[in-house]
Protein backbone atom coordinates (compact mmCIF):
# COMPACT_ATOMS: atom_id res chain seq x y z
CA UNK A 1 0.00 0.00 0.00
CA UNK A 2 1.19 3.48 -0.86
CA UNK A 3 0.34 6.08 1.80
CA UNK A 4 -0.56 9.71 1.15
CA UNK A 5 2.85 10.76 2.45
CA UNK A 6 4.66 8.25 0.25
CA UNK A 7 2.71 9.34 -2.85
CA UNK A 8 3.46 13.00 -2.13
CA UNK A 9 7.16 12.20 -1.73
CA UNK A 10 7.19 10.39 -5.08
CA UNK A 11 5.31 13.19 -6.90
CA UNK A 12 7.53 15.88 -5.38
CA UNK A 13 10.76 14.00 -6.13
CA UNK A 14 10.85 15.48 -9.64
CA UNK A 15 12.63 18.77 -10.24
CA UNK A 16 10.51 21.93 -9.99
CA UNK A 17 7.35 20.30 -8.63
CA UNK A 18 4.94 21.65 -6.05
CA UNK A 19 1.88 20.54 -4.10
CA UNK A 20 -1.29 22.64 -4.48
CA UNK A 21 -4.93 22.34 -3.37
CA UNK A 22 -7.22 21.08 -6.13
CA UNK A 23 -10.90 20.93 -5.09
CA UNK A 24 -11.19 17.94 -2.68
CA UNK A 25 -7.85 16.62 -3.90
CA UNK A 26 -4.19 17.49 -3.53
CA UNK A 27 -2.62 18.46 -6.84
CA UNK A 28 0.95 17.99 -7.98
CA UNK A 29 2.25 20.24 -10.71
CA UNK A 30 5.38 21.63 -12.22
CA UNK A 31 5.78 25.23 -11.07
CA UNK A 32 4.50 27.53 -13.81
CA UNK A 33 3.01 24.61 -15.74
CA UNK A 34 0.03 22.32 -15.47
CA UNK A 35 -0.76 19.51 -13.07
CA UNK A 36 0.51 15.99 -13.71
CA UNK A 37 -1.24 14.16 -10.84
CA UNK A 38 -3.80 14.50 -8.05
CA UNK A 39 -4.38 12.56 -4.82
CA UNK A 40 -7.71 11.84 -3.10
CA UNK A 41 -7.35 10.88 0.58
CA UNK A 42 -10.88 9.52 1.13
CA UNK A 43 -10.24 6.50 -1.11
CA UNK A 44 -6.42 6.56 -1.33
CA UNK A 45 -6.37 6.97 -5.10
CA UNK A 46 -4.29 9.06 -7.45
CA UNK A 47 -5.25 10.37 -10.86
CA UNK A 48 -2.18 10.54 -13.06
CA UNK A 49 -2.39 12.42 -16.35
CA UNK A 50 -0.97 10.12 -19.02
CA UNK A 51 -1.30 10.17 -22.79
CA UNK A 52 -4.13 7.91 -24.06
CA UNK A 53 -1.50 5.50 -25.44
CA UNK A 54 0.31 5.32 -22.07
CA UNK A 55 -3.04 4.90 -20.33
CA UNK A 56 -3.74 1.78 -22.40
CA UNK A 57 -0.39 0.28 -21.41
CA UNK A 58 -0.75 1.01 -17.68
CA UNK A 59 -4.36 -0.22 -17.55
CA UNK A 60 -3.22 -3.59 -18.93
CA UNK A 61 -0.72 -3.92 -16.06
CA UNK A 62 -3.19 -4.08 -13.17
CA UNK A 63 -6.98 -4.16 -12.70
CA UNK A 64 -6.54 -1.41 -10.07
CA UNK A 65 -5.50 1.04 -12.79
CA UNK A 66 -8.34 2.38 -14.92
CA UNK A 67 -9.41 5.45 -16.92
CA UNK A 68 -11.19 8.23 -15.03
CA UNK A 69 -14.86 7.70 -16.03
CA UNK A 70 -15.39 11.02 -17.84
CA UNK A 71 -13.97 13.22 -20.62
CA UNK A 72 -10.69 13.57 -18.70
CA UNK A 73 -10.33 9.79 -18.80
CA UNK A 74 -10.74 9.83 -22.56
CA UNK A 75 -7.78 12.23 -22.69
CA UNK A 76 -5.55 9.97 -20.55
CA UNK A 77 -6.45 10.79 -16.93
CA UNK A 78 -5.95 7.48 -15.16
CA UNK A 79 -6.92 6.37 -11.65
CA UNK A 80 -4.46 4.29 -9.59
CA UNK A 81 -5.79 2.56 -6.46
CA UNK A 82 -2.82 3.09 -4.14
CA UNK A 83 -3.96 0.32 -1.80
CA UNK A 84 -3.10 -2.25 -4.47
CA UNK A 85 -0.83 -0.91 -7.23
CA UNK A 86 2.91 -1.51 -6.69
CA UNK A 87 5.07 1.53 -5.96
CA UNK A 88 7.37 0.99 -8.96
CA UNK A 89 4.40 1.14 -11.37
CA UNK A 90 3.06 4.33 -9.78
CA UNK A 91 6.50 5.94 -9.91
CA UNK A 92 6.87 5.03 -13.59
CA UNK A 93 3.44 6.55 -14.34
CA UNK A 94 4.36 9.72 -12.45
CA UNK A 95 7.58 9.97 -14.45
CA UNK A 96 5.66 9.59 -17.72
CA UNK A 97 3.13 12.26 -16.72
CA UNK A 98 5.85 14.62 -15.47
CA UNK A 99 7.86 14.24 -18.68
CA UNK A 100 4.75 14.85 -20.79
CA UNK A 101 4.15 18.17 -19.00
CA UNK A 102 7.81 19.13 -19.30
CA UNK A 103 7.66 18.43 -23.03
CA UNK A 104 10.55 19.44 -25.21
CA UNK A 105 11.10 22.77 -23.41
CA UNK A 106 12.35 21.26 -20.17
CA UNK A 107 13.78 17.97 -21.33
CA UNK A 108 13.36 14.66 -19.55
CA UNK A 109 14.12 14.15 -15.90
CA UNK A 110 14.48 11.49 -13.24
CA UNK A 111 13.54 11.98 -9.57
CA UNK A 112 15.89 14.23 -7.62
CA UNK A 113 17.49 13.13 -4.36
CA UNK A 114 15.40 15.46 -2.16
Amino acid sequence: MITAESFAQMALSFSGTEQVPHFERIGFKITGRRMFATYLAKDNTANIFLTPKEQTVFCKMDKNIYPVPNKWGEKGATTFNLNHVPKNIVLEALLSAYNEVMGSKGGKSRPSSR
